[in-house]
């Protein structure tokens, strides 16, 4: 027989399921649950209690609660303060889920209740699960040991099988999950099979835990036996007089005997040895005072390696190992030479300043290779504890030398290669400032006697060879700056990165992915095509992360295809790469009107600027668009305003610049820029756009601009050029200033391309519009 539906009010439980025949009590504060118990109060207390599936949604539709509920009695409700209800329900029936209605104040539902009339079942079925069952529980409360005895043998008393499933259910601790699933259990097999389930997989897991707590008494037990034997012994040798420390010390005195130190270290280290002998080990001074002798035994005080002064040699190693980095090169073997006249020959402390990827790090492990120097680096990317540089005071717990000490502890040597990476990357916090500590270490007069917080006397730094390498020579307090002899590494030109990924990275990465020589061949263009438009930076880390790539592909390709040798080709390099990642700006096919093309400097190497002017009626506003900075704003402002002084030799009437807005847009708009070198080509974009000439389109420009139209220098010019042959501009206009940084340019930079010297914005405008 069919059960016919009814509606109750119904509350969407979280995190709990309720069973016919339980009775509990729970909490009520969503305004529509609350809603739903009043309705129920009015008629006849009966309530529909289905459980949500994700108990993080406040108001969960139809497929977000079980489609099998519980039809539960009201027995008691209490009100609590903040608007909360304490309910006391009953449940007396399983229902189904028919519908799920909101519009209420109140969930609506309408169910249809589960008919609960005991199946006939044959009677060897009914007692084969009726034993099963009670046996399977009586094994879960042996092993569980938290359910009373009078309610185990009240349960295990119940004849009916039907009452022994729900009464088990009921009285033991399940998650609302397991609960569900007895729920959703319609007939007495079926909840039989469930229940049965969920306590074997219960009594499992409480068994594999016994076993585990069995083991971990026994390790305890074990370590517990240990330790008391230990400080038996250590009482032992206490009262014997036995103590190692004696011994320790002895030790001590003969390392000390063979350690090349003055005498103030060497009297420093014997007094602590004195203290430490009569130190009882078990006092924690004892450890300090052990830590602080190794350190300083440890330490090369007087101990020097033995410098190359062979120019020739050291020479051939850095060739070898480099292409470019003339500067470098040549400032080292400058202190050779003077070294090796005057035996003597302080050491320079250089900062290598240049874009990443450019050889900066390799240079200074090349220097020490060329020198027979012991090499060490410290990165001081993100230092920012003083501490770090000088160390802690050896009082604190955990106390150790700084990074400079640690440094010279792992040459070896006094005389090292130090190199001080990211020196622009130091800050400072309220532990005190890094570039602070750094002053004394980097300064020729201090460094003889630089204090290590730690070490507590004085260490000669004056034969350490510092050097340090920098991104960005802003980032380098003034004050430091000037204690570093300065070398730019500019970025490399196409030649350069092309003979660097012949000579070195391919060969490299080919030996580092297992291809043999000869099976993979990169042509010169496709070598040129992966430079330009799939690396878009000033060295040449990216350049070898795709040839790695490359060499991947062609390891594969020999392993699977069993091919015997690979070309790589300017038309085939996209199987390899995937479609090109960069695209310089390039030239544009004709002159246009109020489109300029400028030169930037950027972290990574040089770009082009596409500067583009509209005029159009209005008010006389100035609009600026493509995230400038404030430089860039006024050097456009002060572009206008000298336009506006000369607007009469060019017929403009005063008038238009009050009856016309004027709008200056820089591609692309998500990148931000900044700088006054664009100036001149603003004011040449501005004036084109106003008097309808176009610009030249085989030309580009930079100088920074004033109010009197004077083109005053920039930087970055090497990095410029490039990207304006990259471009394919045959023409470039540079401040007149900027002639001697022209001529130290190597040729190669500068051929293809005309460079006019220009000082005045006349001259710019003569030159530029057509």
């Amino acid at each position: 027989m069919t059960n016919q539906n009814i509606v109750l009010p119904a509350i969407a439980l979280r995190g709990t399921t309720i069973l016919p025949g339980m009775i509990v009590h729970f909490d009520v504060s969503r305004e529509r649950s609350v809603k739903a118990i009043e309705a129920a109060m009015l008629h006849d207390q009966k309530i529909f209690l289905v459980t949500q599936i994700d108990s993080e949604v406040e108001s969960p539709d139809l497929a977000g609660v079980y489609h099998v509920g519980t039809i539960a009695y009201i027995k008691q409700v209490v009100k609590l303060p903040q608007n909360l209800l304490r309910v006391l329900v009953e449940g007396t029936g399983r229902a189904t889920l028919v519908k799920f209605e909101q519009e209420f104040p109140f969930i609506r539902s309408e169910i249809t209740p589960v008919d609960e009339e005991e199946m006939q079942m044959p009677e060897p079925v009914m007692e084969a699960m009726h034993r099963s069952l009670k046996e399977l529980f009586h094994r879960y409360c042996m092993e569980n040991g938290k359910v009373s005895k009078e309610l185990v043998a009240q349960i295990l008393n119940i004849d009916n099988v039907e009452e022994l499933v729900e009464q088990i259910a009921v009285n033991i601790p399940l998650s609302y999950q397991n609960k569900q699933k007895i729920l959703e259990a319609l007939t007495l097999e079926e909840r039989y099979e469930v229940l049965g389930a969920i306590l074997g997989n219960e009594i499992e897991i409480m068994q594999i835990g016994r076993d585990l707590q069995k083991k971990v008494k026994a390790r305890i037990d074990k370590n517990q036996r240990e330790y008391i034997l230990r400080e038996q012994l250590k009482l032992i040798r206490e009262e014997l007089g036995e103590d190692n420390t004696a011994d320790d010390a002895e030790e001590f005195k003969k390392k000390l005997q063979e350690l090349q130190a003055g005498d103030e270290v060497k009297e420093k280290i014997s007094k602590e040895i004195e203290r430490f002998k009569n130190t009882n080990s078990n006092v924690s001074e004892n450890a300090v005072l052990r830590g602080y002798i190794e350190t300083m035994l440890a330490l090369p005080w007087e101990k020097k390696s033995t410098d190359s002064d062979d120019l020739k040699e050291a020479w051939k190693v850095l060739q070898e190992g480099h292409y470019g980095l003339k500067d470098v090169k040549e400032r080292v073997m400058e202190f050779l030479s003077v070294r090796k006249l005057t035996h003597k020959g302080k050491s320079p402390i250089l900062c290598l300043v240049g874009p990443p990827g450019t050889g900066k790090t390799s240079i200074a492990r090349s220097i020490a290779e060329a020198m027979h120097k012991k090499y060490v680096r410290i990165c001081l990317g993100g230092v920012r504890d003083e501490a770090e540089i000088r160390g802690h005071r050896k009082t604190y717990v955990g106390a150790m030398p700084g990074r400079i000490t640690a440094a010279l502890q792992q040459a070896g040597v006094s005389n090292p290669l130090m190199l001080l990476d990211e020196i622009d990357k130091t800050s400072s916090d309220y532990k005190g400032d890094t570039s602070a500590a750094l002053l004394e270490v980097l300064d020729p007069e201090q460094n003889s006697r630089f204090m290590d917080h730690y070490i507590e006397v004085p260490q000669d730094l004056s034969e350490v060879l510092f050097i340090a390498t920098a991104n960005d020579v802003q980032g380098i307090p003034r004050p430091l700056l000037d204690r570093m002899e300065l070398i730019e590494i500019a970025g490399y030109t196409e030649n350069e990165k092309e003979h660097i990924a012949k000579e070195h990275l391919i060969p490299k990465q080919m030996e580092e992915n297992g291809i043999e020589k000869g099976k993979l061949t990169i042509q010169s263009a496709a070598l040129k095509k992966i430079i330009n438009n799939y690396t878009k930076e000033a060295g040449v880390r990216n350049l070898e992360r795709t040839i790695g790539q490359i060499c991947r592909k062609t390891a594969r390709l020999i392993m699977e295809e069993d091919k015997k040798k690979v070309t790589v080709t300017s038309k085939n390099l996209s199987d390899f790469l995937g479609k090109e990642h960069f695209n310089y700006l390039m030239a544009n096919k004709k002159d246009e009107i109020g489109i300029s093309r400028g030169l930037a400097w950027t972290q990574v190497g040089g770009d082009t600027l596409q500067i583009e002017v509209n005029v159009m009626p209005g008010k006389g506003e100035l609009m600026l668009t493509g995230q400038l900075g404030d430089v860039m704003k006024e050097s456009a402002q002060a572009g206008i305003t000298y336009i506006r002084s000369i607007a009469s030799d060019y017929k403009v009437e005063p008038e238009f610049f009050q009856e016309n807005d004027i709008h200056v847009h820089i591609p692309e708009g998500a990148v931000p820029k900044d700088g006054p070198s664009a100036g001149i080509t603003m004011a040449t974009a501005i004036l084109s756009a106003i008097i309808k000439k176009p610009v030249r389109a085989d030309l580009a420009m930079t100088g920074e601009i004033t109010l009197r139209g004077r083109v005053l220098p920039i930087g970055g010019l090497k990095e410029k050029l490039l990207a304006a042959k990259y471009a394919k501009i045959k023409e470039v206009l540079v401040p007149a200033e900027n002639k001697p940084d022209i001529q130290e340019l190597d040729k190669e930079i500068t051929d293809g391309l005309t460079i006019t010297f220009v000082s005045s914005m006349k001259e710019v405008l003569n030159k530029a519009l057509v």
